[in-house]
């Protein structure tokens, strides 16, 4: 529609909803003075007048300016009483929109602007920055049905441009005399301004706002920009396709990344963003853009349109210092792999330039804010609620508890709130003089918040917010990338883990704990490994190794070789022929990795430990005495190298409170650091250490925090030997007809000599099952072994059949038997079945009542 102002101005009116150029552009051009008018009419998505109001003296606020008009066809008043009811008293005081059609508007009150003419609409938008209001920003339309939601979206991104460039350009909380036409690149001052207000308040902010306008459709790519947003990138309209990539091809390539995230479909979620951008004009001159969008969805949720508005933004670009800091950041978080390296790279690059007493940059995930770091790092220079977060290196606390920030990151805009605003205690600690907020945004999310804090009062300048904003840009995309790397190296290490046990058996006479350290260089999976194996008759098997290189194929093999060492201990062959095994099973694999490895079978009882390696490093021995030394183990070569290796055994004695410390060459041998002086450092530190934690010791000998070329996997054991032993009675069953008789009859003298009464009809039937299991179904000898250890008493029986014993399905109420194994699960607290050397051993544990759990003075002979 058009509107006449008495000056035959024809005033554009938006279509679908998009904001675009002249109706006509073949039209007579009005006179110079209404033409600067004319301009700004579309800038407000077809509003006829739009004006804003400040804060005066006393309680009012003023009309600062206007566009459109003229004034006195649309009875705008002077000013609007705060103590009043009127629309722009409550959108001032409440802080949000109020959008009014005809009908509401003449419905409002007695109180209302009566002299508002009738059949108008009326759009009400707070105008705020840094958490102080400067003001109300006040559209009237002849439409009489209101503004549409575009329309609304549209007019709300204009109002953000418009506290923005109030801010900078002398308004309340801006600086006087800072306009675009005083700084290279900037616009020119136009003419025609309609009101008394000075050229560098309010005013000037509509006149000088020069804010092109844009609709993206997500899902074909088209984009429909207005004249004014032509003129400001430098394209003429009678050149522009509508396709993204030409009004992509004017944007310095160094900004390329945050636009993509906006203009790429998928990448940007629902919600608003705002960035600033560079443009090259024609004559090579640099133009500073600020872009403030707008996602829209449709009735599903999925994003469908972008309403975008874009403002010359010259007053905040950076000086000389500022955009040498921009790229030193920038080259130094292009080097930064992790996510303690870029938060290190933002504190180096702005506390000190910014004169800032705290910073703290997070990660958000989900709906909690994981703190990356703090400077300084001392809990008492952040406020109580951080503090009693702090059960880490850093806080962890959710984002709901400070609703402020809360809603910085949904609306992804950055705020800088000056002294004495009202924030909640958990961000007015963080900077009582001035604080900072940076969404971090990267791929169209903000992906974390960056915080600045002065204690003493900090006025911000344009150039501060302009080096803050492009510090965010950057950070966010580098934070991004560091957690990819963390994930992967996550991944890596999980991988890495899920080959090795994931809990130390409990040890009968001593304590093993162990330590895995990947490396801190690339991202590919290690083959060192180590294991702890318990075997029969209070022995236990201890093992570490390493597979050559860093790489899948290293981690397969590493798999593969410790499962394979574990199966032939637990079949109980001795330590040599486990190892010789391993290694014949390595070369059939025709790989061209190798392995080391360190094998170890300890008696718990005796304390006898029997020593076998394979190309790897030398055990070592802490004794109670304090002192430490290298076992003098002879040694084999690696694993898979020769077919025919032999392997020898060495013997040591143990002495209870030895600690054994068995590790891959990654904690004794880098680059910076020969074997020799490494394993001296290992000794000294072993001999250094309490015995008393095993754990301590593990941690005390992989030193501090650094850098590590390689993995480490350390196996420690504290041997205490056994305080109490068990006692152990053995029978040989003859294959005669009544030998589960004379089975059952050595089992109950046992019993009786170990004083175990209350079970012993239990642990009759588990050994007429077991004998009567193994005489029936397999050949030769059969062994019965009874062990008392503790508060069990262990039934075994071995064969020499290596076919496990099978629970049946499904047993008839008629069958005559079938039932042995249900009988001793059902009696057993536990039991099983693992292969010895030609066969078996079934065994089934029973637990003793208190009363019986003490050991008797003596024990039954063996038969």
């Amino acid at each position: 529609m058009s509107s006449d102002d008495g000056a035959g101005v024809d005033v554009p009116r938006p279509r679908s909803g998009l904001v675009v150029g002249p109706r006509d552009a073949g039209a007579a051009r009005p006179r110079a003075a209404e033409q600067a008018v004319t301009e700004q009419v579309p800038a407000f998505a077809g509003a006829a007048l739009a004006a804003v109001y400040v804060p005066g003296e006393g309680d009012e606020l003023r009309l600062a300016g206007t566009v459109g008009g003229p004034v006195a066809r649309y009875g705008l008043p002077p000013g609007f009483a705060l103590s009043g009811r009127s629309p722009v008293a409550e959108a001032f005081q409440r802080g949000r929109p109020l959008w009014l059609a005809s009908t509401e508007l003449a419905a409002y009150g007695d109180t209302g602007p009566e002299a508002l003419s009738p059949g108008v609409s009326l759009g009400v938008l707070p105008l705020g920055a840094d958490g102080r209001r400067l003001g109300c920003l006040v559209v009237l339309d002849d439409a009489p049905d209101g503004f549409g939601d575009d329309r609304r979206g549209f007019l709300e991104l204009y109002a953000d441009q418009v506290a923005a460039r109030i801010q900078a350009g002398g308004g309340p909380g801006g600086r006087t005399g800072d306009h675009p036409g005083d700084r290279p690149g900037g616009l020119p001052e136009e003419t025609g301004v309609l009101g008394p207000a000075p050229p560098s308040g309010p005013q000037s902010a509509l006149n000088h706002l020069s804010v092109g306008s844009f609709t993206l459709t997500l899902s074909v790519g088209r984009i429909d920009a207005d004249e004014r947003m032509l003129e400001l990138v430098d394209i003429a309209p009678d050149e522009f396709d509508g396709q993204v990539a030409t009004l992509l091809a004017h944007t310095v390539p160094d900004d390329l990344p945050a636009l993509m995230s906006v203009v790429e479909p998928g990448q940007m979620a629902s919600g608003s963003r705002e960035l600033e951008f560079r443009v090259r004009r024609p004559t090579g001159e640099l133009r500073w853009l600020r872009l403030r969008c707008r996602v829209l969805a449709d009735a599903t949720g999925t994003p469908e349109r972008v309403l975008g508005v874009v403002a010359d933004a010259s007053h905040l670009r950076p000086r000389a210092d500022e955009v040498s800091r921009v790229q030193w950041l920038s080259a130094t978080l292009a080097n930064a792999m992790t996510i303690r390296d870029v938060s290190r790279a933002v504190v180096a690059a702005l506390r000190e330039p910014l004169g800032a007493d705290r910073m703290a940059l997070a990660e958000i995930e989900a709906d909690r804010m994981v703190v990356t770091i703090l400077d300084p790092a001392d809990p008492r220079a952040w406020p109580e609620s951080w503090r009693s977060e702090w059960r880490g290196e850093w806080p962890d606390a959710p984002t709901r508890a400070l609703p402020t920030l809360e809603t910085v990151l949904r609306e992804g805009r950055p705020s800088l709130w000056a002294a004495g605003t009202a924030l909640e205690p958990g961000l007015a600690g963080v900077g009582p003089g001035g604080l900072a907020v940076l969404p971090l945004p990267a791929r169209g999310r903000v992906v974390g918040v960056c915080l600045v804090g002065w204690d003493r009062d900090h006025a911000f300048s344009p150039e501060e917010r302009s080096l803050l904003t492009a510090t965010a840009g950057l950070v966010g995309q580098a934070l991004m990338r560091a957690h990819a790397y963390d994930a992967e190296h996550e991944l890596a290490t999980m991988l890495q883990r899920s080959l090795l046990p994931r809990r130390l058996p409990t040890l009968p006479g001593g304590v093993a704990v162990a330590r895995y350290l990947p490396a801190m260089t690339g991202l590919e999976v290690g083959g060192d490994w180590y294991d702890v194996i318990p075997l029969t008759d209070g022995r236990v098997a201890l093992v570490i190794g390493d597979v050559q290189g860093h790489s899948a194929g290293a981690a397969t093999i590493m798999g593969q070789m410790r499962t394979a060492i574990r199966a032939y201990a637990v079949e109980g062959h001795p330590p040599d022929v486990v190892v010789s095994h391993a290694n014949r099973l390595l070369v059939g694999m025709e790989t061209d990795l190798f392995a080391t490895c360190c094998y170890v079978e300890l008696d718990m009882e005796e304390g006898e430990a029997w020593i076998v390696r394979a190309g790897h490093l030398q055990p070592l021995l802490r004794h109670p005495d304090g002192t430490t030394e290298e076992v003098a183990a002879e040694g084999g070569p690696p694993l898979g190298v020769l077919g025919e290796a032999d392997f020898p055994i060495t013997s040591v004695g143990l002495a209870p409170g030895t600690v054994v410390a068995m590790m891959t060459d990654g904690l004794v041998e880098s680059a910076s650091l020969d074997l020799d002086e490494g394993t001296r450092r290992v000794c000294n530190a072993l001999a250094a250490t309490d015995p008393s934690d095993a754990g301590r010791v593990a941690d005390a000998l992989l030193g501090g925090p650094g850098r590590r070329d390689d993995d480490v996997a350390l196996l420690i054991l504290r041997y205490d030997g056994m305080k109490v032993r068990p006692i152990r009675a053995g029978w040989t069953v003859w294959r005669l007809p009544d030998a589960v008789m004379h089975a059952r009859r050595f089992t109950a003298r046992t019993l009786r000599s170990w004083n175990v009464t209350q079970d012993a009809d239990a642990v009759l039937l588990v050994v007429s099952e077991l004998v009567t299991n193994a005489l029936v179904h397999t050949h030769g000898a059969v062994r019965l072994e009874l062990t008392r250890a503790g508060g069990r008493l262990r039934v075994a029986v071995a064969d020499s059949s290596p076919r496990a014993p099978a629970k049946p399905v499904i047993v008839d109420w008629e069958a005559t038997g079938g039932r042995g194994i249900l009988l001793v699960e059902a009696m057993s607290a536990a039991w099983g079945s693992v292969p010895v050397s030609g066969g078996k051993q079934v065994w089934s544990e029973i637990v003793l009542p208190p009363e019986e759990s003490s050991h008797p003075e003596g024990g039954a002979a063996a038969g």
